[in-house]
């Protein structure tokens, strides 16, 4: 089964976008409730019988079962029954509510997640319609339960053969937008090792280097408009909560972030169909960038957003039928890849790569991104054929 998300910006009526709000109101209340919920019997159990807290207690009975998923839906039902704002809202979509509050309480046990939060008016911005029948887009419009046929911009068309399974409606600071996810009934073969192949080296000096000697200069995403934020968020201090010129100046610098996050992954895209065009077979380093983003550089790291460039790389890799694949990253700036020497560890002022035992000599990074090349192709069970010059 090959799923794939189309996302476009909804252009809807105002009556539309009050139905908008309305059904993102209902959702954060039962969200924020079935949370409340589960937090009150997690400290119902926390202390022992005999050694409750003289102040306060969660009394909770000893025979109530844990509110997950399933009793948390059928309350739901039932609660629907006597609240008319819980009517007006979809039932499948409060439900997926509660799916996404479970599984984001799964994550937490099972992953070490953080504790779920509680969703203000700014956090809960989307919901999903998990099922869709009959014709959903026509002619630039879409059509959606509750809200109708809702027009949007169709910046490119639904592929031949393409089923539409499910739409989630997300607010944003630059407007309202809809992504659908689309399914076709097909057998997607894995790409195998072929062609000429290409490593690639991330790092701040430079966003990244690649084997073929090529280096892309960080764009500084964040820190170009960081006054502008810093100034932005200096006045808002001085707003009162809740006041009109607050929300204004909230939606300003919301709309701020979306351009920083905006321009960022448009270079992420650029950027890895470059590459794609230049080889078949792209290799990288198997990094935690979860480590990366508490070391001294974490601001930086953060900006150039190495995570989610190496997520649309192999999107991109797998989309233009190119083989992706990440190798080992431990000591790659350490080795010649022209013999395989040894050359010992490099401070971080060291740009130059110059072997003893060769005399190889070239950047640092590009050193490493043909090392990175060389352990891919011996690691999918190739020779290496051709070394650097």
């Amino acid at each position: 089964m090959l799923t794939l998300t189309y996302e476009y910006k909804l252009k809807p009526t105002k009556q539309q976008i009050q139905e908008i709000e309305n059904t993102l109101a209902v959702c954060r209340k039962v969200w924020n409730y079935a949370l409340r919920e589960r937090k009150d019997w997690v400290n119902s159990r926390k202390c022992k019988v005999n050694a409750c807290s003289i102040e306060y207690e969660y009394i909770i009975k000893a025979n109530e079962l844990f509110p997950n998923y399933h009793v948390q839906a059928k309350r739901l039902t039932e609660a629907k029954k006597n609240n008319p704002e819980l009517k007006s809202v979809n039932a499948q979509v409060l439900q997926q509510v509660l799916r996404t509050l479970d599984r984001a309480w799964e994550d937490m046990k099972s992953r070490n997640f953080g504790f779920p939060r509680f969703k203000k008016y700014f956090r809960m911005k989307s919901f999903v319609f998990p099922q869709l029948k009959g014709e959903i887009v026509k002619a630039g419009r879409v059509k959606l339960p509750q809200l109708g046929w809702v027009k949007f911009y169709q910046s490119r068309p639904i592929p031949d053969g393409f089923v539409v399974k499910q739409a989630r409606v997300v607010r944003r600071a630059s407007g309202y937008f809809v992504m659908l996810s689309l399914q076709l009934d097909v057998n997607v073969p894995n790409i195998p090792f072929r062609g000429h192949p290409i490593g690639i080296d991330v790092g701040l000096d430079s966003f990244l280097a690649t084997s073929e000697g090529q280096l892309i200069a960080r764009p500084k995403f964040f820190n170009a408009l960081h006054r502008q934020m810093e100034l932005l968020q200096r006045r808002l201090k001085f707003k009162k909560l809740g006041s009109n010129n607050r929300n204004k100046l909230n939606a300003k610098i919301a709309r701020l972030h979306q351009k920083i996050s905006d321009t960022r992954k448009d270079f992420h895209f650029k950027t890895a169909h470059n590459i794609c065009a230049q080889g078949d077979s792209i290799f990288v380093e198997d990094i935690d960038f979860k480590t990366w983003a508490k070391g001294m550089f974490c601001k930086h790291t953060l900006d150039a957003g190495f995570g989610q460039f190496f997520t649309i790389l192999s999107y991109v890799s797998w989309k233009r039928g190119k083989y992706f694949g990440k190798v080992n990253k431990d000591g790659t700036s350490q080795i010649c890849p022209n013999c395989d020497a040894h050359t010992g560890k490099k401070t971080l002022n060291i740009r130059i790569h110059s072997c003893p035992e060769c005399g190889y000599t070239t950047n640092r990074d590009v050193a490493a991104s043909q090392v990175i090349r060389n352990r891919g192709i011996s690691a999918v069970g190739q020779m290496v054929l051709e070394n650097a010059y």
